[in-house]
């Protein structure tokens, strides 16, 4: 049966979808934005800013979901400029840092409300 999850710690989704959902022992984040719950904001106007606020963003999801950014299977990273491909993953690599998830990365020509990066990922339950 499919479940929905759904934290206070992560920007409520900005159209007609879940946060989360989840499957048996499989969970599907949507799509992060890097916005900061706290203002509604984004947190940065740089990738590097941005791109941890996504990830902060996917572990409070993950969290109210059972799981944990250890037990991300596969990610999925939009730039809104592809030419910021090594400052986000400088970032990305220290929330993965053992045993990274599967990932693919790549250009879109625009992303919601004019962010720079946006990240997906599907994760195990704990």
């Amino acid at each position: 049966m499919k479940e929905i999850f759904h934290s206070e710690n992560a920007p409520a989704a900005v159209g007609p979808y879940s946060q989360a959902t989840g499957i048996e022992s499989l969970v599907f984040v949507s799509g992060q934005l890097p916005i900061d719950v706290k203002t509604g904001k984004f947190a940065s106007e740089d990738v590097v800013g941005q791109t941890h606020q996504c990830l902060k963003n996917l572990s409070a999801i993950l969290e109210k979901a059972g799981s944990s950014l250890a037990h991300v299977l596969k990610t999925t990273v939009y730039l809104k400029n592809i030419s910021d491909f090594g400052a986000m993953n400088e970032v990305y690599a220290t929330y993965f840092q053992e045993n990274p998830p599967a990932r693919a990365a790549f250009e879109v020509a625009s992303l919601p409300k004019d962010a720079l990066v946006e990240i997906e990922a599907i994760a195990s339950k704990s």
